[in-house]
């Protein structure tokens, strides 16, 4: 298995092909009875005949495989340096995981370092805003104590907030976490120094699905978000604010019919939990627990409309769209078909903490923030 470390490599991080597209491969060669190393040695006769590769795909795959060397070298690195790698076949791959995304968006293989067998646990994920209020640290804290009480497993995504309440609970009440990195697993060195017993002990398992040396960039930290539900049976929602990643990705679960509780708020928060809950998610007191027979307050229609926004996950598509360069609000309209005035974009523009005005031109356009400024917002 070790030999095909560097294949798995080559095949997982293929520019510009998407994981459906690596897995129906994946799926392919097995039919086959191939191995990964016999599927990336075939003839390109094979590859159009068998895989219905097309020439930009079998150009995609003639260039990985000019990295193979490099490759092997990083996996026998990585080994030496406790690093494990879990290919979509492997026994240890998270069933979960398997489950909740599908052949669509698993990963195919994922980077590890701890105890793998940790994801085939039962596990619950805490999401949230990270500029949390603390009553929702607070619940957090419930609900990863009664985990940890019962065996469950708390992913977390190490960003500030409810994320790093969720893990440091966890460890507090002596539960066990999965730390899912928006990085490359080797560039996490301080964490693993921090949990280096937590990880000894097989409570903490640290998890990337990026290239091992890749570092942390905010594509990344948005692609985490989807990883981190994957990995979790049963979600529990601290606070959510009407855009962004927790919103987006708990009613990616709700259409998916999965099961998520949202925390009843307080009727002095302004948060967008009743929302949810209209929609459909379950709601439950500050412990975690179920509250039967509870209606959620009206919400007026032009706040709905404003939420309607995140439905389609347009929040995403402005940040991979301005990862790219810098616009106009209307030119961005214009690139993403987005059914908004002008000036409504550009007000929402300016609220997004990821995205920041450039003045140098007569004209407004709108940029991502410098790496730092975003780093230092997210994980301090």
């Amino acid at each position: 298995m070790k030999q095909e470390y560097a294949y798995w490599i080559a095949l997982a991080h293929l520019p510009r092909m998407k994981n459906v597209r690596k897995n129906e491969l994946i799926v392919r060669f097995f039919e086959e009875k191939l191995s990964i190393i016999d599927f990336f040695h075939c003839e390109k006769s094979k590859w159009e005949r068998l895989f219905f590769l097309d020439e930009n795909e079998i150009e995609l795959l003639i260039g990985a495989k000019n990295e193979l060397a490099n490759h092997s070298f990083l996996v026998e690195d990585l080994l030496e340096q406790g690093y494990d790698f879990v290919p979509i076949t492997s026994p240890d791959y998270s069933p979960i995981m398997k489950n909740n995304l599908k052949q669509s968006h698993s990963p195919p293989l994922i980077y590890t370092k701890g105890n793998k067998q940790i994801m085939k646990e039962n596990s619950i994920a805490i999401v949230g805003s990270r500029d949390a209020k603390n009553v929702s640290l607070e619940f957090t804290d419930s609900v990863a104590k009664t985990a940890s009480k019962d065996y469950k497993v708390v992913v977390s995504g190490f960003a500030k907030g409810v994320d790093k309440q969720a893990l440091d609970s966890a460890i507090k009440y002596r539960g066990q976490s999965i730390i899912v990195l928006p990085q490359g697993i080797t560039t996490f060195k301080s964490g693993f120094k921090k949990y280096y017993k937590q990880i000894v002990d097989g409570d903490v398992l640290v998890l990337s699905t990026f290239f091992p040396k890749a570092t942390w960039n905010v594509q990344f930290a948005m692609a985490r978000n989807p990883i981190i539900y994957g990995l979790a049976k049963e979600i529990y929602v601290a606070e959510s604010s009407e855009k962004g990643g927790t919103w987006s990705g708990v009613i990616d679960g709700l259409r998916k019919g999965r099961s998520i509780f949202v925390r009843v708020p307080l009727s002095t928060e302004k948060n967008a939990n009743n929302i949810l809950i209209q929609k459909g998610a379950i709601p439950v007191d500050n412990q975690g627990q179920k509250i039967d027979n509870y209606s959620a307050k009206e919400i007026t229609s032009s706040v709905v409309n404003e939420l309607s926004l995140a439905f389609e996950d347009i929040d995403s598509k402005i940040i991979k769209l301005l990862s790219t360069g810098a616009f106009t609000s209307k030119e961005i309209i214009e690139r993403l078909k987005i059914d908004w005035t002008t000036r409504k974009l550009t007000n929402y523009l300016k609220k997004n903490k990821n995205i920041e005005v450039l003045k140098k031109t007569s004209t407004m356009k709108f940029a991502i923030k410098r790496k730092q400024e975003i780093q230092q917002s997210l994980f301090q």
